[in-house]
């Protein structure tokens, strides 16, 4: 049995756009001993939930995934309620794109995607396809919209893009549709202001640029702007102060360097710490490759609570105990 369970482990969805799969043996060592809830307020390809999901980490408890970007929970909800639709609508997108190629994705984006998502009063089977095609063959798996709200991500030089995985879709619509699992289209706020003791939320916000060029925070019309990580950074400081074990991940630019080194910061028991991962979008190849990042944590490592004092380890323990009842 455990050798099955690993073959159908789900990996996210879709490429996304800072997606964590690459981070998540780094992410794990922040992960709480122990929880009673677990909170996603910037879901996008969801790495870190399937990534629970996958270890059973979730079984038994309540996980509550919220995006802001319409598409994106839309996408979701179609994949899980008219699963069959949406798989018979990416076939016949795959087939296309072999006859095409970057014609045809073109097509699909400009005279079908586009207008379809500017006149739909909600998601259906054929948008969430074009979705998923979309993102399997544009440029860097990227969703991105102008200022009109258009989606305008070029296409990506695929050779054999793997279009239709039709095993790889129904793990996704199984890990989602798990006892306590509940997604939502809305704001991180809403999602952090329902967060209380026991609680474990990871955050992984739209980055803040470390230079012009690596600047992309384009997954809604609206952008995510430096107000907008000031907001966050308010909201995960009370969220800690309520007993929540806070995880963020973010770049390492000055702007969060200071939000996150504040008075109140460090008396929510928010510290910064240092990882290296890999950065894969920048409009220069060259400048792709190993970066350092932040994770701003409260969460106390294991080997941190040994070498920790003694009330810090009693404290820890209390934690661990009251999230298991």
């Amino acid at each position: 049995m455990p050798a099955a369970s690993v073959s159908v482990m789900p990996r996210p969805l879709l490429k996304w756009a800072g997606g964590k799969r690459q981070l998540l043996p780094t992410l794990r060592t922040f992960y709480p001993v122990a929880f009673t809830r677990y909170i996603e307020p910037f879901f996008g390809s969801g790495a870190v939930f399937f990534d629970l999901h996958a270890s059973g980490r979730l079984a038994g408890r309540q996980a509550w995934l919220v995006d802001d970007n319409a598409d994106l929970i839309g996408c979701y909800r179609m994949l899980m309620s008219r699963t069959d639709e949406v798989i018979a609508e990416l076939r016949a997108l795959a087939a296309g794109h072999n006859r095409g190629g970057s014609d045809f994705y073109y097509e699909v984006r400009d005279a079908r995607f586009n207008p379809m998502r500017a006149a739909a009063t909600s998601y259906t089977p054929e948008l969430a396809a074009m979705l998923i095609y979309l993102n399997r063959t544009g440029f860097n798996g990227l969703f991105r919209l102008n200022k009109s709200g258009a989606f305008n991500v070029p296409a990506g030089r695929y050779v054999n893009p793997r279009i239709v995985d039709e095993e790889h879709l129904r793990h996704v619509v199984a890990a989602l549709r798990s006892r306590g699992v509940t997604l939502v289209q809305g704001s991180f706020d809403g999602a952090l202001a329902q967060a209380g003791k026991g609680d474990f939320i990871y955050c992984d916000p739209p980055y803040a640029p470390v230079s012009r060029t690596a600047c992309f925070a384009n997954y809604t019309s609206q952008g995510f702007t430096l107000n907008d990580q000031a907001r966050l950074q308010e909201a995960l400081i009370d969220a800690a102060r309520r007993g929540a074990h806070v995880v963020l991940s973010n770049s390492s630019a000055p702007d969060i360097e200071r939000l996150y080194s504040t008075a109140e910061a460090r008396r929510a028991q928010l510290r910064i710490e240092r990882v290296s991962a890999r950065r894969a979008i920048n409009s220069r190849a060259e400048s792709r490759g190993p970066v350092t990042e932040l994770v701003i944590t409260n969460v106390l490592k294991p080997r941190m609570l040994r070498a920790g004092d003694p009330d810090q380890l009693a404290a820890a323990r209390t934690r661990k105990r009251q999230a298991q009842v």
